[in-house]
């Protein structure tokens, strides 16, 4: 199939131009408009992503095989993602857990209603969606956005090309122990957070008159169910994958020098935070 374009430059539409492609020895015309071509192209930009982001995991995951070597890597990021990102993680869920036990009591005040209810509420409000929304928007800020950093300067600068000129598996080097990392560190933080944000929240509650902690205790436990931290611990895993996977991705395959590290680094947290999202409503609505 040969395709020709023919502009005419005395028409009266300059947005269409006549287009003969020759099928089987026979010319085919139809209009060529250029809204047409661009909206072609933008719709294959994320399919050549999904494309690129596949293989890139394809080939992390095939290093499986040689992770003795990665061994130094992976407790490294461990430190980076988890331990290093367990203050404000901590910081954020004490705060959230506590604005929820304000909020609640505002909007719960009546003698009809008991005051159990507000443990009630936040306990399972910190363990299904706070605890792991909250933590996930904090480390797709923080780590996404700096894996992403590393990763885009290491390959503007062409110290990946260097890691691959010396016979190492920079997909595995690089890419794997951060995955890992944050599927293994991402559900660490989840159980503390969800520890100090219920613990914020009884404090709060009962320091500031609203609930004693023996009412807020015994709400918790009169409406707790046991798949409630199950279904806390599966979000925080595949939270995890999503933050890294996607902020490696856009780290590793960076270009166009500092700008293009900053544009990667952007990109990293904004689509972390998105997908976190959809993942999030995923789950829900097939595990609840």
């Amino acid at each position: 199939m040969i395709e020709r374009t023919y502009f005419d430059a005395d028409a009266e539409d300059e947005s269409a131009n006549l287009s003969l492609t020759v099928v089987n020895g026979r010319e085919q015309s139809f209009l060529y408009h250029p809204l047409l071509h661009y909206t072609t192209q933008m719709m294959m930009v994320p399919v050549g992503a999904l494309g690129r982001y596949s293989k890139l995991l394809f080939h992390a995951f095939g290093a499986l095989p040689e992770f003795s070597t990665y061994r130094d890597n992976l407790w490294r990021q461990m430190v980076h993602i988890g331990i290093e990102s367990m203050p404000i993680v901590m910081l954020a869920a004490a705060f959230s857990g506590a604005v929820t036990t304000v909020q609640t009591s505002y909007q719960l005040v009546s003698p009809l209603i008991p005051k159990t209810i507000i443990g009630a509420i936040v306990v399972p409000s910190m363990i299904l969606e706070l605890g792991a929304v909250v933590t996930g928007f904090i480390l797709a800020g923080r780590v996404g956005a700096r894996i992403a950093a590393e990763l885009g300067t290491m390959r503007v600068t062409e110290q990946i090309d260097a890691l691959e000129a010396m016979g190492l598996n920079s997909i595995g080097y690089l890419i794997l122990p951060r995955v890992i990392a944050g599927v293994v560190m991402f559900p660490v933080l989840y159980v503390a957070a969800c520890f100090v944000g219920i613990g914020g929240g009884m404090l709060v509650g009962h320091y500031g008159g609203f609930v004693p902690i023996g009412e807020f205790m015994d709400g918790a436990r009169e409406f707790f169910q046991p798949f409630d931290p199950v279904f806390g611990l599966i979000k925080s895993l595949v939270f995890g994958f999503t933050i890294t996977s996607i902020s490696c991705f856009k780290g590793y395959y960076t270009k166009g020098g500092a700008e293009g590290v900053g544009r990667a680094t952007t990109q990293a947290a904004v689509a972390s935070c998105v997908f976190l999202l959809i993942a999030d409503l995923i789950l829900a609505a097939t595990l609840l």
